[in-house]
């Protein structure tokens, strides 16, 4: 994490020092333009231009792993900021025209800029080709990190309506069966309450987990509510849904969590309920499905 840090605050120190080449340039060679000479239009506009680069930049840095792709967008930005900010200060210094450097200073960086940017978008895309692979069992047809889960890296109830949506609209022109499955953990407020939420947290992530290893390629898993899972399966009938489903409740069974406290084995059985749409919508659906789950669960705790 600190390597992490401070290789991004090295593009911060390389900008920082060529901006300040950049002014020693304009300050030893230029002279004051007078005030009528001054567009401020242009100030405004070329500032403007700068700032955002710079906010760009910052994001980048702020939500990015270290790696190739950052590297080669935030030199791209680099050189944009440069010879933006370059632009802004020749509004007010005027540079001879027989010195070299007098159109490099505002003209060389966006080449690079444009070849870096090109690069590291490619490389951006064959990376999010490979995270796209891995996420196939957490998001289809769209990305949508606001409907995203805040606790289990999977989709939320927002985005599993929609994708509900998506599914029953193109099973009524394919005439194809939609099922879903649900996937509620009995007694887990038991759970909450001896080990603590945190612990409790913890334990929602392994099960996602485990469910996402258990389930098939094309199907689509996202958190209903609490500890409760709802699976997406398009293409499915309602028999075979069911097996999977008992294939789910039997995995969640035979999951050895322990507890980073006590070391303690937490047992765990889940409750299942399986329906295929008819003639549903989102909420009929989902509604239905939250019946069969409450009519299924046992009587007690099984909570060992």
């Amino acid at each position: 994490m600190k390597k992490h840090v401070i290789s991004h605050w090295s593009y911060l120190y390389g900008l920082l020092f060529a901006s300040v080449g950049g002014f020693s340039v304009f300050h030893v060679w230029g002279e004051l333009k007078p005030t009528a000479d001054i567009s401020w239009l242009d100030v405004l506009s070329e500032g403007g231009m700068t700032t955002l680069a710079i906010f760009w930049l910052y994001m980048v840095l702020r939500s990015r792993p270290a790696g190739r792709v950052t590297q080669l967008i935030a030199l791209g930005l680099c050189c944009i900021i440069f010879s933006w900010s370059m632009d802004v200060v020749d509004e007010f210094i005027r540079l001879p025209s027989t010195l070299l450097w007098h159109s490099w200073l505002e003209s060389l960086p966006i080449p690079l800029a444009l070849i870096f940017l090109s690069v590291g978008i490619y490389h951006w895309h064959e990376e999010e080709i490979a995270i796209s692979a891995q996420m196939a069992k957490r998001e289809r047809h769209f990305r949508e990190h606001r409907l995203f889960d805040k606790l289990i890296p999977v989709g939320g109830a927002g985005y599993l309506r929609k994708q509900l949506g998506l599914a029953l609209k193109e099973a009524s022109v394919s005439m194809i069966p939609v099922s879903v499955v649900a996937v509620d953990l009995n007694d887990f407020n038991l759970v909450n309450r001896r080990y603590g939420v945190k612990e409790g947290d913890d334990i929602l992530q392994v099960v996602s987990q485990l469910l996402l290893i258990n389930i098939r390629h094309d199907d689509l898993i996202c958190r209903l509510a609490g500890d409760r899972f709802v699976i997406l399966m398009n293409n499915t009938t309602e028999s075979a849904a069911k097996l999977i489903a008992e294939d789910l409740k039997q995995a969640v069974s035979h999951l050895a969590y322990r507890t980073r406290e006590e070391n303690e084995r937490v047992h765990l059985t889940a409750t299942v309920a399986v329906t295929t749409a008819q003639k549903d919508d989102t909420d009929s659906l989902i509604q239905r499905l939250n019946t069969l789950i409450i009519r299924n669960k046992p009587d007690r705790s099984v909570l060992v």
